[in-house]
């Protein structure tokens, strides 16, 4: 059986549940403690072996493409000059960059769960399986709901389609 080896993370909705904030801000962007909570989701999946991250957003959700992106060099030559203690900001923004390999697809056509699987659709073979999650599902679990969401999927056979 092949294991899911890319995840398709939804995240293209207005955040209406936490206006006014979410009116500037993707809400998958809130903090929770130190870090946004589609942070959490990706840290997740990557540690379940995900490799590729197809992110469905929309047009006010740029701030999430910027979060894993190269950090730009204003910022870190700014960090730079702060001396070695700050060398683990260095690290920890470049690192976010490299944890996977991240596709980010503007949603388009009519909106509900299954339209950011269709518009996904074209980078997935037709027997590959899959992760699908949404970008501000948090839950905290060990071992991590994709590990045992893939454990549940090698225990029963199962292979080619949405884990």
């Amino acid at each position: 059986m092949r294991k899911p080896t890319k995840a398709i993370i939804a995240a293209a909705g207005f955040g209406t549940r936490f206006l006014p904030q979410t009116k500037a801000m993707p809400k998958e962007m809130l903090p929770l403690i130190d870090k946004p909570i589609i942070q959490y989701v990706v840290e997740e999946l990557v540690e379940a072996g995900i490799k590729d991250i197809i992110i469905i957003g929309s047009a006010n959700k740029r701030a999430i493409e910027d979060h894993f992106d190269e950090p730009n060099e204003e910022l870190l030559a700014n960090l730079r000059a702060g001396g070695p203690k700050k060398q683990p900001f260095i690290d920890a923004v470049q690192n976010l960059a490299e944890m996977a390999n991240f596709i980010y697809i503007r949603q388009k056509g009519p909106y509900g769960n299954a339209t950011p699987l269709a518009c996904a659709s074209h980078l997935i073979h037709h027997d590959e399986p899959v992760i699908y999650t949404f970008a501000d599902d948090f839950i905290a679990a060990s071992p991590s709901r994709f590990k045992q969401m893939i454990e549940a999927s090698e225990s029963l056979g199962r292979s080619g389609s949405v884990v």
